[in-house]
């Protein structure tokens, strides 16, 4: 059967779901590369939320979409933006789930890092924003999961400049137990970031970040670089001190930054493998059995999907992160904390079916067509 597909010029056009998906079995973590799904979160859809109220999560959904992505050899990347983290999930949200994913991956053996921030704060003084993040910190070493210190809007709404970050970062990595990953996140995933590290001149920027990693030797395990630049991403991941990992966060250029080049390659943390786990990690062991044209010819056909679900304004990828994991099975509903899934048009969700379903990404794609002509007429599109 055929699904009539709302189009962005307002038309529809006709579509032939996929009648097969993808053998993809579980495995073991990768030997050549270290990999974090930053995953979402799945709303309860019977809870009482609203505006101004927290988060209503489905704790049982939502861990076992953390099993999922261990089974097939992934890390996860916890509370991160992804999670909608300052999108619909608080503070008190977020922490319960770093508590319960943390002891979900001692009982799972799979890899755990967390993100620590000041979402307490919508601003302070610098002061107050320290504190914030040590109050954060302290949790996700209390749970025993890797820190990743989140970039901060209220430390980019305090700050007078560049100083300001040494300082703040400083005092966090002098306390941290454990080698922390530091997290930069460009405006484009969220505008409050813009002037990150002191300066609107990512040039500048660079440098004060990197000062950060070489004054803490010992203190920082990679970065996460998620500035959609690749070439900017090369040229700082070549300059990093020896040990310290760059973890890609380009959702538009991950196969050749993970891939890598004569000088370097980079490891990943990344909202996209949320969606793409399975197939993602398939690529993967051909990269650890050395076949690099391998790995791309597998990983390259999925970057459609990504510039679709990471379009401006990007901020909103979680939309479609989720309509993807509804569409595969993974939760029983398309809803999201704070009501987010409204924040794409039906022509972009429709889209991302269209192109997910293409890679073979939905386990049981017959169930993700019905899933799809259902939201279809919900909208008025009949078939």
């Amino acid at each position: 059967m055929t699904l009539r597909l709302p189009g962005p010029d307002g038309g529809t056009r006709l579509y032939e779901p996929r009648a097969e998906p993808l053998d993809l079995t579980p495995g073991a973590p990768f030997t050549s590369r270290t990999v974090l799904a930053a995953a979402h979160v799945v709303a309860d859809p019977l809870a009482a939320a609203g505006p101004g109220l927290p988060a209503a999560v489905d704790w049982d959904a939502t861990l076992a979409f953390r099993r999922h992505l261990w089974a097939h050899g992934l890390g996860v990347a916890e509370a991160m933006d992804t999670a909608q983290r300052g999108m619909g999930l608080d503070w008190a949200g977020a922490a319960e789930l770093i508590r319960r994913s943390s002891a979900e991956a001692r009982a799972a053996g799979g890899r755990i890092a967390c993100g620590a921030g000041t979402d307490q704060l919508d601003r302070g003084t610098l002061a107050e924003v320290r504190a914030a993040y040590e109050e954060q910190l302290a949790l996700v070493e209390e749970c025993g999961a890797q820190p990743v210190l989140m970039a901060s809007r209220a430390l980019a709404a305090a700050a007078d400049g560049p100083d300001d970050y040494r300082e703040i970062y400083g005092r966090l990595l002098r306390q941290s137990a454990r080698p922390v990953i530091l997290h930069w996140l460009g405006p484009m995933f969220d505008p409050a970031l813009a002037g990150y590290w002191g300066s609107a001149d990512l040039d500048t920027a660079t440098e004060v970040f990197l000062d950060v990693v070489a004054d803490h030797p010992g203190k920082v395990d990679g970065v996460k670089i998620s500035l959609l630049d690749a070439r900017r991403e090369k040229d700082l991941r070549r300059r990093l001190p020896a040990g310290v990992r760059c973890y890609t966060g380009d959702d538009f250029h991950y196969p050749e930054l993970i891939e890598g080049d004569g000088l370097g390659f980079s490891h990943a943390l990344l909202g996209v493998l949320d969606p793409l786990g399975p197939s993602a990690a398939r690529a993967l062991r051909r990269l650890d059995a050395g076949d690099g044209p391998g790995f791309r010819a597998l990983l390259d056909p999925t970057v459609p999907l990504a510039r679709h679900l990471f379009e401006t304004p990007t901020r909103f990828y979680k939309t479609g992160v989720v309509l993807l994991a509804w569409l595969a099975g993974h939760q029983e509903h398309f809803t999201m904390v704070g009501g987010l899934q409204s924040a794409r048009s039906l022509p972009h969700l429709a889209r991302a079916y269209e192109l997910a379903d293409g890679l073979g990404l939905f386990p049981d794609p017959k169930q993700a067509e019905h899933r799809m002509r259902t939201l279809l007429a919900l909208h008025g599109v009949t078939q």
